[in-house]
């Protein structure tokens, strides 16, 4: 006989909170372009191995069919090491591979309604530049947000003008939740990420783009605790 309480929405909603704050830390976005050849599949399974448990699979240029296929096969991955897998802006993707949950920008589905959709279980990550921003993040039901760009970066074409560290601050003053700093960060700069007071950190060419992808993950992972 199953546990009934795995279905049961209360304790999922109870539990989604707790998931997030024990994955949270290195969290690794996907590009294969940046990949120096190698796979997601292959990318994913070192990243996990080295300790990071948040994954984010972000491939703009891929089909539905595509982003599904590669989305099943990722979460197979994560789950085996214990890490979440979210989608980037898809929410019919994540819901139909049952990924653990998905990031949304400021132009995608409101996290309210994408909590309709996917159900109380799963994770919701909101973008957010401003405190403004955070709080209308917060009040439509995300569960933590990512906010940015910190530092200067070109993994994203539209990601705007860098804020510097302090945003962290001003965020973490007008929300409770979560929030997993990006944009241009790097073992060199981690630190000071830390000590901002972000709760994790998202990644993408600092750990997809390196040679040693375990070693990068395990710099950075360090350098964010000020070890």
């Amino acid at each position: 006989m199953g546990n009934s309480s795995l279905s049961d929405p209360t304790s999922q909603e109870r539990l989604r909170p707790v998931r997030l704050r024990q994955a949270m830390g290195i969290y690794v976005i996907t590009d294969s372009r940046l990949s120096l050849g190698r796979t997601n599949l292959e990318v994913v399974r070192q990243a996990t191995g080295a300790g990071a448990r948040l994954i984010q699979l972000r491939e703009k240029e891929l089909s539905t069919r595509e982003l599904v296929a590669m989305g099943e096969a990722l979460l197979e991955v994560t789950r085996a090491a214990g890490a979440l897998l979210l989608v980037n802006d898809r929410v019919d993707v994540a819901l139909a591979i049952g990924a653990d949950g998905v990031h949304l920008g400021q132009d995608d589905l409101p996290a309210n309604l994408a909590r309709g959709i996917l159900g109380p279980g799963k994770i919701i990550g909101v973008s957010a530049e401003s405190p403004a921003e955070a709080r209308a993040g917060e009040e439509s039901g995300a569960d933590y947000l990512g906010v940015g760009p910190i530092y200067a970066t070109s993994t994203k074409a539209d990601a705007g003008t860098p804020h510097g560290p302090a945003l962290i601050g001003r965020i973490k003053a007008a929300t409770s939740l979560p929030v997993v700093a990006i944009g241009g960060i790097k073992a060199q700069n981690a630190t000071e990420v830390g000590r901002a007071g972000a709760d994790g950190i998202a990644v993408v060419s600092a750990v997809v783009a390196r040679p040693d992808i375990g070693r990068a993950v395990l710099e950075l992972d360090r350098a964010f605790r000020g070890e």
